[in-house]
């Protein structure tokens, strides 16, 4: 199976964070529906910024924890489908197919950040560099 990169999972956060803000609006769904999505896009919206990734801003949450974020948020979102009776049908759908679509960009998401430091430290950056260079960039 082909693995999402980072750099496009990153493009998919911060646009479905943008569409899940702006459904509410559009679809006219209830106050606490409105508020669930709304929060739930400026949660994802700040991990996303936070993440150690291509389009991560401050980078200090490892991409391991956004994805598992991603498909926590996900889970809450069908749950909250199942539980958001006084909203239509449509709308429950809606909000359940989304909570699918997050746990699937986490599971097809490779974990690993092609700039990672994790990838310029594995086994094959030893061989390649020698024990010196690795033991100079373990203490910068």
């Amino acid at each position: 199976m082909q693995r999402i990169s980072t750099q496009t999972h990153g493009t998919i956060d911060y646009a479905f964070s943008a569409v899940v803000a702006w459904l509410p609006k559009l679809l006219g769904m209830e106050r606490k529906t409105t508020a669930l999505l709304e929060a739930n896009a400026g949660i994802a919206a700040l991990y996303s910024a936070a993440t150690n990734y291509e389009k991560g801003i401050v980078k200090v949450l490892p991409m391991k924890a956004h994805l598992t974020l991603d498909a926590l948020s996900g889970g809450m979102m069908l749950g909250a489908a199942m539980m958001l009776e006084d909203e239509s049908p449509r709308n429950r759908a809606l909000i359940a197919g989304l909570g699918l679509f997050e746990i699937a960009a986490a599971v097809m998401t490779d974990p690993v950040p092609r700039h990672s430091v994790e990838n310029e430290t594995g086994p094959g950056f030893v061989r390649r560099t020698g024990r010196r260079a690795l033991a100079a960039a373990e203490n910068i």
